[in-house]
């Protein structure tokens, strides 16, 4: 068997196996399908390990990282973040900047939604949000929300955490 024939099998079986599944799980298998094809470069302070804990929740839910440990201030400039909504860490994927410790669930409908933004921001570090939710804090939850960025400058609130 040649490899073209070998990648339509290939083809073939999965089609043949998404048929199988329950409708629930086949937006499943295409949402983590989605994410797992995204690449996500993250700017950060190369001792921060509340970054490096972010970047796991991430990854859990199948995004792909390239990590600089060069500080995020150039990046979140460039990406037009303001200053006030800042935090540790900027992520960057495709236009959109990802500023703080956003949850991967509102990452993934903005991806989908595709709304003319710059981006997303959980401004500060609070004690609860994904990269801040560690033992170390002893389940302590802060409330917080996800602002979505427009272009200039300004903020909605996109989703809340209580």
């Amino acid at each position: 068997m040649n490899t073209t024939q070998a990648n339509r099998r290939q083809f073939a079986l999965a089609g043949l196996a998404a048929l199988a599944l329950p409708a629930g799980a086949l937006a499943q298998v295409q949402a983590q399908g989605q994410a797992n094809s995204v690449q996500v470069e993250v700017w950060k302070s190369p001792s921060c390990g509340c970054c490096k804990d972010w970047i796991a929740h991430m990854e859990k839910s199948g995004f792909r990282f390239t990590v600089h440990e060069t500080g995020n201030t150039a990046v979140r400039q460039r990406m037009r973040i303001p200053l006030a909504l800042g935090s540790c860490h900027t992520a960057v994927i495709g236009r959109y900047a990802i500023e703080g410790h956003v949850p991967a669930k509102d990452v993934q409908r903005l991806l989908r939604e595709k709304p003319e933004a710059v981006g997303l921001t959980v401004p500060g570090m609070p004690i609860g949000s994904p990269g801040m939710d560690g033992p170390e804090y002893g389940g302590r939850r802060d409330a917080y929300d996800v602002l979505l960025v427009a272009a200039d400058g300004s903020t909605r609130v996109y989703s809340s955490y209580r």
